[in-house]
């Protein structure tokens, strides 16, 4: 082999390894670790269709701690900062009930084949 050509050989090789190393990094554990791989939303809330607020969750173990953000479509705000509470979850679904169960409710005097009262 020409040794002028063994650098370009070697230049392409790395080319060619960069997208496949961010592909790796994307799917694997390591691709998380450089934020610490401990990021979670724990609940949003819409606003106007561009303004949201959302709480997330970061750290791991007693260094947890919930993030309340005022997200638009130019910036980025934190609200306030707390502790992890209970469990927000279930407290969110019963507040903010979901399209099948409102529904559910609603045609809740009809029954399954038809029958019965309703709308």
């Amino acid at each position: 082999m020409n040794t002028s050509l063994a650098p370009l050989l070697w230049f392409l090789a790395i080319l060619a390894l960069i997208p496949v190393v961010l592909w790796l990094l994307k799917r694997t554990p390591l691709g998380g670790a450089a934020l610490g791989g401990h990021l979670r939303t724990v609940a949003q809330l819409v606003i106007a269709p561009s303004q949201r607020i959302v709480i997330v969750e970061v750290g791991q173990g007693d260094d947890r701690q919930w993030l309340v953000l005022g997200i638009t479509g130019q910036q980025i705000r934190t609200l306030h900062v707390m502790p992890p509470q209970a469990d927000v979850g279930a407290a969110l679904q019963s507040a903010q009930p979901s399209f099948a169960h409102m529904l559910k409710r609603s045609l809740g005097g009809r029954q399954a084949d038809g029958t019965g009262t309703g709308l």
